[in-house]
């Protein structure tokens, strides 16, 4: 991963710049089409971590992230739409050796259930 690259697995720098200029504006009154070319890489990052639920980008990541059962039965149409759509692309983003390893991972699992070894 490189310095620029979101470690938050419910977000993409690039694909949601939107939410995320739409967040800086809404909760700290900055416009990043003014702010970004002079503001340092370590204090966007540190703001963008801090953003709130109550912003664009923080509501989407809420919904995103859930998996708790109880919250997913109340969920819109739209709301299983961005979650869905956003689960489907991450998994398209995975390796075929890494799912490999995941795939073996679960194998072990349900042998290791079965009482196999």
């Amino acid at each position: 991963m490189t310095h620029r690259e979101s470690d938050d697995p419910y977000y993409d720098l690039i694909d949601d710049f939107d939410l995320i200029v739409s967040s800086f504006q809404s909760q700290y009154g900055l416009r990043l089409s003014r702010e970004l070319q002079t503001m340092k890489w370590d204090e966007f990052r540190d703001l963008l971590v801090g953003i709130s639920p109550d912003t664009a980008l923080g509501r989407i990541v809420s919904i995103r992230a859930e998996n708790d059962k109880n919250v997913l039965k109340h969920f819109s149409k739209d709301q299983h739409r961005i979650r869905n759509e956003w689960r489907h692309r991450k998994a398209k983003s995975i390796k075929p050796e890494d799912m490999e390893v995941i795939l073996n991972g679960f194998k072990q699992a349900f042998i290791s259930m079965a009482g196999g070894r």
